[in-house]
């Protein structure tokens, strides 16, 4: 299945009957989540009318084959298995048009200092930085992976073998 873009060489094609329009949702599902406003999107992209794209899609939501929620807690998931922070997770989450509030929960049950650490251990490893320079250093490369100022000065200052926050 291939979504072609209309171009002058390349005529645009019969808008998809009801049933092809359907199986293309499902087979796009199928492969991945996607959020409303995406799948609508690429559904209209094939064509169809806006009525008929936005009756599928809310047919899909009602049954549970589409879901905003179930997209969002995916991409929190995906954005901690790659070491990024709440800023990157909420620009991500806007780039795939999910409503941030639904990934709230899951944003606030997340141990970022840990993370923040784990990935800076990971990068430079477990000896904390004592130089100005080499703290700043590791401060721009957390907050690049989009986490908070405070945060990242705290990551610097604790590792898994310092367990006191108190100090920092």
């Amino acid at each position: 299945m291939s979504f072609k873009k209309t171009s002058p060489s390349n005529p645009p094609a019969a808008p998809p009957s009801p049933a092809r329009l359907r199986s293309l949702a499902f087979a796009l599902l199928a492969r991945r989540e996607w959020s409303r406003q995406a799948l609508t999107d690429k559904l209209l992209e094939t064509g169809a009318p806006a009525e008929q794209v936005a009756t599928l899609v809310d047919e899909l939501v009602d049954r549970q084959y589409q879901s905003d929620e179930r997209m969002a807690h995916m991409l929190v998931r995906a954005n901690i298995r790659k070491g990024r922070g709440p800023a990157r997770l909420k620009q991500d989450l806007k780039q795939h048009a999910v409503d941030h509030q639904l990934a709230e929960p899951d944003i606030q049950q997340t141990d970022w200092l840990a993370l923040a650490s784990a990935l800076r251990q990971k990068k430079f490893g477990a000896t904390l930085p004592t130089d100005p320079k080499e703290q700043a250093r590791q401060v721009r490369f957390l907050q690049y992976r989009g986490f908070d100022i405070n945060t990242c000065q705290r990551a610097i200052r604790w590792n898994e073998d310092n367990h006191d926050e108190e100090e920092c």
